[in-house]
């Protein structure tokens, strides 16, 4: 049996200060690092090459809470993005988006986009919840899929906390975060069709924190941010926690890794916390762990 690895990171990459960062995708074509702060409602792209001087920033007026690339656009120039409503198209350099789908639902006003990710055949998904100002969260979130403009389809509902989707390095796999449920459920996927089967859970999470966010390395291992644990799990392809990254405030949020074997990590505020937890709560940490990212598709319009 493998032994179990441990890496630690102290020191953040760049300091944020986000509410609740979220959704690092790395862009190799620049070297950069775009995320997102759900909270102050911004996106964030930051290089890694020249460090936290070259942060960008751009200010939205409504929550921006995951982004990927679209076939045969330039991401520098624009990209796709979850929003408050639904499905949106950002322009980077001016800042404005225009929305492709909205969500059918009866509680719009209710609920917001959160995580999600574009599949083998180039549709979204991307699961709502409760919105921030509209009290405690509510079984009331779905996860939903988005092909090429039609309507959204809900694939899932009754979630209070739906997070990451990710797919294997052979696209076979489809994985899915609940949160709340301390799951992450697995199906097979059909890249013929789309379709799912064979439902089950992968990975029960035991611990006081909440599995949030994740990235699937070339070798199937899942590394997943844990909210309140200040750790990322490196989670094998038969569920089997196998390693840790502890970082030095408490709510890790989601990962995403570089053809470096870099591992980055964005997580959200401790205000409550006390000393370093509190001071560093909201940056973002980078750390080698050797781990190369599976492949990504980017959504077809």
């Amino acid at each position: 049996m493998t032994d179990f690895q441990r890496w630690h990171v102290t020191e953040p990459f760049v300091e944020t200060h986000c509410s609740l960062g979220e959704g690092p995708y790395y862009e190799p074509a620049t070297n950069t690092l775009r995320f997102v702060d759900i909270i102050k409602q911004q996106l964030h792209t930051v290089s890694l090459s020249e460090g936290p001087s070259s942060l960008k920033t751009l200010q939205f007026q409504e929550a921006v809470t995951v982004t990927a690339d679209i076939e045969g656009r330039d991401p520098q120039e624009s990209l796709l993005i979850g929003a408050k409503q639904g499905l949106a198209i950002l322009d980077r350099k001016t800042g404005k988006y225009e929305y492709v789908t909205k969500f059918n639902d009866e509680r719009a006003d209710r609920i917001r986009s959160n995580d999600g990710a574009v599949d083998p055949n180039g549709r979204f998904w991307l699961g709502t919840m409760t919105d921030f100002n509209k009290g405690e969260f509510q079984p009331e979130g779905s996860l939903y899929r988005f092909a090429q403009s039609s309507p959204a389809e809900r694939a899932r509902s009754g979630l209070t906390i739906p997070n990451s989707v990710g797919f294997s390095p052979d696209g076979r796999t489809m994985y899915f975060t609940h949160s709340t449920a301390q799951e992450v459920i697995a199906w097979d996927y059909d890249p013929t069709n789309g379709s799912l089967s064979n439902e089950r859970v992968f990975y029960r999470h035991e611990g006081t924190g909440d599995p949030d966010g994740f990235r699937v390395d070339t070798e199937g291992n899942l590394w997943h941010a844990v909210y309140g644990e200040s750790r990322v799990l490196k989670i094998s392809p038969e569920g089997k926690l196998v390693g840790e990254v502890i970082i030095p405030t408490r709510n890790a949020t989601c990962t995403d890794l570089t053809p470096e074997g870099e591992l980055l990590i964005t997580t959200a505020g401790d205000d409550n916390g006390e000393g370093e937890s509190k001071r560093l709560g909201g940056a973002v940490f980078r750390i080698n762990v050797g781990a190369k990212p599976a492949p990504r598709w980017a959504y077809k319009l």
